[in-house]
């Protein structure tokens, strides 16, 4: 089989698959009228039934929303079949998720809000949790800019492609990494997910980050995945390296943080998140890591306060 191209189209499958979770609307439209006015409904077959869900009081603008969402997610289904023929030619077949990993898969999804709640806060987003928790539904809050609802959007986006099953059989390898960070950066970046080829300095750290090269990149996160450490112990060097290195123009910490998930979670060992409160603590820890001032304090600091079990 050609693997590469497999995992291409893996990929592919996922970055699809999540876009059409993003839809907050998907089906056909119906238009129900009766003494008090018209209204507007979403028709949908589910689990083998037709289910009808309410949108709102018929208006010119939702119902022209309504026709959007329902013609990317058409476009959505035929580039995910596609995808998928193009699988099944090359002699793809799913394979088993361990009960260990599929628990720790349902244990990621349920709690993925208050995880990109917990990464908006690292990143400076100032969204409460519910107003957080109402963009991931596809809500409107007013009052929060639009950069932080994309950002926030992009996290949901991330998520959703490293808890797809396909992707989580994928190793953890610099592809991996370059598409959430094009995920997280989409909005912002046009090739968010290529290295970056302009030096950079970081706020608060007189620690200037080198030009990655990509073999470079490639051979050190080999390198760490193939150490035989435990997978926490994994997960905390891969998101320390990609922090550090500043291997992209923006969302570093966003992408380091998904990335060393994909890696635990593809290997049952919980979660890593950052909790909202020990934030300053964390980036004080990394600007010293940044500099050489640490002694294995932010290692110590993530296995402690950071990785949460089922």
């Amino acid at each position: 089989m050609n693997t590469i191209k497999i995992n291409v189209l893996l990929r592919q499958k996922a970055d699809l698959t999540a876009r059409l979770n993003l839809l907050p609307y998907e089906g056909t439209i119906e238009i129900k009228e009766n003494k008090s006015g018209k209204y507007l409904y979403m028709r949908r077959r589910e689990a083998g039934k037709i289910k009808s869900t309410y949108v709102g009081i018929f208006n010119d603008d939702l119902y022209a929303a309504l026709l959007r969402y329902s013609k990317e997610a058409r476009e959505l289904r035929r580039l995910l079949r596609k995808t998928e023929k193009e699988l099944a030619l090359l002699g793809y077949e799913d394979g088993e998720l361990s009960r260990e990993v599929l628990l720790n898969l349902d244990f990621a999804r349920a709690n993925m809000k208050s995880n990109i709640y917990e990464q908006a806060v690292l990143e400076g987003v100032a969204t409460t949790f519910p107003q957080t928790e109402t963009i991931i539904d596809g809500g409107i809050i007013n009052g929060v800019s639009a950069r932080d609802v994309q950002k926030i959007l992009n996290l949901k986006h991330a998520w959703e492609f490293i808890l797809d099953k396909d992707v989580l059989r994928s190793k953890s390898d610099f592809y991996v990494l370059s598409h959430i960070a094009r995920l997280v950066n989409e909005g912002f970046y046009s090739e968010g997910g290529n290295l970056r080829a302009v030096p950079v300095k970081i706020g608060g750290s007189s620690y200037v980050p080198p030009l990655p090269i990509e073999a470079d990149v490639k051979e050190d996160i080999e390198s760490i995945t193939r150490s035989g450490e435990s997978a926490e112990d994994i997960a905390i060097s891969i998101c320390l390296y990609c922090m550090k290195s500043q291997l992209f123009n923006d969302g570093n910490k966003r992408a380091a943080v998904i990335f060393s998930n994909h890696f635990l979670i593809s290997h049952g060992g919980g979660l890593l998140v950052i909790p909202e409160h020990r934030v300053p603590d964390f980036k004080n820890l990394l600007v010293r890591y940044y500099e050489g001032r640490d002694n294995g304090e932010i290692q110590e600091f993530l296995k402690k306060e950071c990785i949460r079990k089922m």
